[in-house]
């Protein structure tokens, strides 16, 4: 179990971490997007803080709402929502004991409500993300009849972060966690370590951003380069460092339909899950 203090600090930092390395066809230091600089993203990591450390103690539509409205109030488009709605039930298990972290995000994700699934619908609208798209049943733009756990496995055949809690965050704890732990025990650092991560998640699953921006096809087809990458060495090599500058050109776009945006969710909730349980160094 963790602290209100401890589990802040931890999302804070996952969030730096993530946003710091320069994964291809993401915003980091010196590479940004025509609406979005790497500052907002760094605002966005501190304004979420007070709203992880409170997420113990009130329920996680609250949260989750808590931590977009902080967003909103210091940045100029939609930095983090994947983030948001990936770190609260993470943050909210880790401040409970007596079972293992993931066992705790089960928990947590059982319990949520109604009232929740609307919380969260009012953080979308308010996010505004881009790709979002309509459903024919629990359409965000309404008012939900189900709980939020319901609600995000009606949508967990296209949208990852959905589909994480459907599956007591399967992506997070059986493919990015230990992607990043193993990284880390062969000397990398947080930074490669965290690109590595990034290229292993993408290699594995199709980025659903990219899906519903540009379709299947295309997604599948950067998940394919993701891997070439991947065997080219990656972060390991000389020639893998020239295949990640490469792809990171490819993916790049004026409207940066190709981003996998995303999979770098999915790397920020894996940096949390390595941070909570204890590999930061002291």
């Amino acid at each position: 179990m963790t602290t209100p203090e401890e589990t802040a600090a931890a999302g804070q930092l996952a969030c730096l971490l993530e946003v710091s390395a320069p994964k291809p066809g993401n915003v980091s230091p010196d590479r940004h997007f025509h609406d979005t600089r790497y500052e907002d993203f760094l605002a966005s990591a501190i304004a979420i803080g007070p709203a992880l450390a409170a997420a113990g103690s009130r329920p996680l539509g609250v949260t989750i709402l808590a931590a977009v409205e902080a967003t909103v109030r210091w940045t100029r488009s939609n930095t983090n929502l994947g983030i948001v709605l990936l770190l609260a039930p993470l943050a909210r298990a880790a401040q409970r004991d007596n079972a293992s972290l993931r066992d705790r995000v089960g928990s947590v994700l059982m319990e949520t409500t109604v009232a929740d699934a609307a919380a969260v619908y009012t953080a979308i609208r308010r996010a505004r993300p881009g790709g979002l798209g309509a459903s024919a049943s629990e359409d965000v733009a309404g008012a939900p009849s189900c709980s939020l756990r319901d609600a995000m496995a009606l949508a967990a055949d296209r949208d990852s972060v959905a589909r994480e809690y459907a599956t007591d965050f399967a992506t997070t704890f059986e493919i990015g966690a230990p992607a990043l732990r193993a990284a880390r025990s062969t000397g990398l650092d947080w930074t490669d370590a965290t690109v590595e991560t990034y290229l292993h998640i993408l290699a594995a699953i199709p980025d659903t951003l990219i899906a519903r921006k540009l379709g299947g096809e295309v997604a599948a087809d950067v998940s394919r380069s993701a891997r070439e990458v991947e065997e080219a060495g990656g972060v390991r090599t000389e020639a893998g460092r020239r295949a990640i500058d490469a792809f990171d050109l490819a993916l790049r776009t004026p409207s940066n339909a190709r981003n996998p945006g995303t999979t770098a969710d999915l790397t920020c909730a894996a940096l949390f899950v390595v941070i909570l349980e204890g590999s930061w160094p002291r």
